[in-house]
């Protein structure tokens, strides 16, 4: 193995960014701004989205796929969505290149220039919804509940691998409904699958709140949102849930047939999340030997390791290795025996260390002279041997792992108490976001001129508006005019 990776101590971004490529998870691209997911990270991902798409599906939602390319007069058409967009979108102007004068290149042939430019998908809102104006006639074919897995293109000048490029992975929901009650239970209930995803299956607590008004989606009327504690003191929104009113609706005239007979524009909801969770799951578990993978997102749960120096001893361990294998492999865990004879014992609990898996079992030739092995667990890095005629080690080994999803999501949860600080007063406030960061529970005024003057001097913005807690009247941190409730702040990605 190469030497060891930067300590997260003293440079929290290059140990990031080595992680994500030592570990085998992406690469940067020779497009700028781009990534490559490599086969070992697009398999979490790939966990990650069978698990979301599971949980649509148990709440009556369906696939869909719609266009990458939308007319350019289609952002138009909802006023606050292009002004939130503009800046960001990448545009087709010509269908056509050529080669120049010199044959030495191509160029864009001015002759195919398109008649209308097209954006390339930033956000689907607009294309979906000038496609439900077809669909939708009467309030027998709401509600409609409908995902859509696809990549965006969002032209992002700084960019870092999963957290921020200019084209990422994501489902986006979009759904209708006949009434606002409907939507807004939608919202929710949507916020709350992706909240019980990412504690479940990531291991990672969150906070479900509301977004401010100007930092909510563009084109919404509320923003609901879960927000994650990162091991930097940093914040990372995880995930929106939007309710968009009848603003896309109205936009393009998406009218239905009510129960009582007359004509009224549909309500709208949209949900997403990304493979910026890959880059939550990274930050917030992982440790200066590698990533740290909740057993429950790991694409190799186990690896059995056999040490040994002869092809026979090889040989005799393989067979032991094989029916340990089998019998985990019989309870829906996922086992990888790695018996290359091209790496070295220590090269390979060093590779897997680096990989996040969960548990490794070693087994070399006194192990099979005595009936036992070796389990150690990434979470702890610690080691027990294990008899294995005492121990049924395929019920070991499953408790074992629901023992470090629960241990990695105990120790987040933990960091997260850690890292929230309740303040009433602006030094305090000031000097918790520069020494100790984390989520900075705090009065505001509830305007957007004090929201932006805080971020301006402090480079923190309002997370979000937590969805539970006690109404509790006070003085704004910083214009000491009356408050109605605390807001997380926060430095964030």
């Amino acid at each position: 193995m190469s030497k060891g990776l930067p300590k997260r101590s003293e440079d929290y971004s290059l140990w990031y960014n080595e992680l994500v490529k030592r570990a085998d998870l992406a690469e940067n691209s020779a497009v700028r701004g781009c990534m490559v997911i490599k086969p070992y990270g697009y398999s979490i991902w790939e966990k990650m989205q069978a698990e979301l798409d599971r949980m649509f599906k148990m709440t009556g939602h369906t696939n869909a796929y719609f266009p990458l390319f939308i007319p350019k007069s289609f952002l138009s058409k909802e006023a606050s969505h292009v002004e939130g967009f503009a800046k960001e979108c990448a545009v087709v102007t010509h269908y056509r290149l050529k080669g120049d004068e010199s044959g030495k290149g191509v160029v864009v042939d001015p002759e195919a220039k398109l008649e209308e430019e097209l954006i390339v998908r930033p956000t689907s809102e607009t294309v979906i919804w000038s496609t439900y104006r077809n669909w939708i006639q009467s309030y027998r074919d709401l509600p409609l509940l409908v995902n859509q897995w696809a990549n965006v293109v969002r032209w992002e000048m700084r960019t870092r691998l999963f957290l921020r490029t200019a084209e990422f992975l994501w489902q986006e929901g979009h759904t209708a409904h006949e009434t606002r009650e409907q939507a807004v239970e939608e919202t929710k209930q949507m916020l709350g699958v992706y909240a019980d995803f990412v504690e479940q299956f990531m291991a990672l607590p969150v906070v479900r709140g509301k977004k401010t008004e100007s930092e909510k989606f563009a084109g919404a009327e509320d923003t609901y949102c879960i927000e994650a504690m990162m091991q930097d003191g940093k914040a990372l929104q995880a995930g929106t849930s939007h309710f968009l009113g009848q603003n896309f609706a109205k936009a393009f005239d998406v009218k239905f047939a009510t129960r009582s007979g007359g004509l009224e524009y549909v309500w709208g909801t949209s949900w997403g999340v990304s493979t910026r969770l890959m880059g939550a799951l990274i930050m917030a578990h992982s440790d200066d030997q590698g990533l740290v993978l909740p057993p429950r997102l790991a694409p190799i749960q186990v690896v059995i390791i056999p040490i040994f120096k002869s092809q026979e001893e090889l040989e005799a361990i393989s067979v032991k290795a094989n029916e340990i294998a089998k019998g985990l492999r019989s309870k829906g865990i996922s086992v990888k025996f790695d018996d290359r004879d091209t790496y070295k014992p220590g090269w390979k609990f060093a590779e897997y260390e680096l990989k996040g898996v969960p548990l490794r079992i070693g087994i070399g030739p006194r192990d099979l002279q005595h009936n036992t092995l070796e389990l150690a667990r990434r979470d702890t890095l610690s080691k027990e041997s294990v008899n294995l005629g005492e121990v049924d080690i395929a019920h070991k080994v499953a408790s074992l792992l629901d023992e470090i999803q629960q241990s990695i999501y105990d120790k987040a949860m933990a960091f997260q108490n850690e890292k929230t600080t309740s303040v009433d007063r602006w030094d305090e406030f000031v000097q918790v976001l520069e020494e100790k960061g984390g989520f900075v529970s705090a009065h505001w005024d509830g305007t957007p001129e004090t929201e932006e003057k805080i971020k301006e001097l402090t480079k923190a913005t309002i997370r979000c508006i937590p969805l539970e807690q006690k109404n509790e009247s006070g003085l704004c941190i910083y214009s000491q005019k009356p408050s109605q409730g605390r807001v997380l702040f926060a430095k964030s990605y």
